[in-house]
């Protein structure tokens, strides 16, 4: 394994999941770590935006907006991307801790962080420099996603359900 390493042959094929090889539990336990961090640090990029915020007002910007929003449509960018992986990141956390002990505390808990995120990104971006339309949507994008996704699986799978006869 170290010679396989150290060669940068075929490294990265070592460490890929193989199903019936992995176990589902030590799966699910590196996606809530993996994902737990995304939510951490797109939370608090959005809280404490690049760049950080203005301290003074002047004739140019106001004091506790983001210097960042000064480049409008950068910023624009850097704030969907940032919602959006944070919305995906949170949607991973809810699905995969499912019907565990204080599921409803977890489920609280995030939309409260959520909350918490939009309160903040409203409060030090200009309202000139972003349209919050386009936060709103990127933060529903994973979950809409996701719905569809098992609207298909029920419309397309229906012969794969025990029980069902057509």
């Amino acid at each position: 394994m170290i010679n396989r390493l150290s060669t940068g042959r075929s490294w990265y094929k070592h460490f890929q999941y193989e199903e019936g090889v992995d176990k589902p539990g030590d799966v699910r336990n590196i996606m809530l770590v993996v994902a737990t961090l995304i939510a951490s640090v797109t939370f608090q990029a959005g809280v404490n935006p690049p760049g950080g915020v203005w301290q003074d007002t002047d004739k140019d910007h106001v004091a506790g907006r983001a210097i960042y929003a000064s480049q409008a449509e950068a910023y624009c960018v850097f704030l969907i991307a940032n919602t959006f992986a944070l919305s995906a990141s949170v949607l991973v956390i809810v699905s995969l801790t499912h019907r565990f002990p204080f599921h409803l505390e977890i489920i609280i808990a995030t939309i409260s962080m959520m909350v918490t995120y939009g309160s903040a990104i409203f409060a030090v971006t200009p309202h000139e420099s972003v349209r919050f339309r386009y936060v709103i949507a990127a933060a529903s994008v994973p979950f809409i996603l996701r719905c569809f996704i098992q609207l298909f699986n029920i419309v397309f799978n229906k012969d794969d359900r025990p029980g069902l006869e057509i």
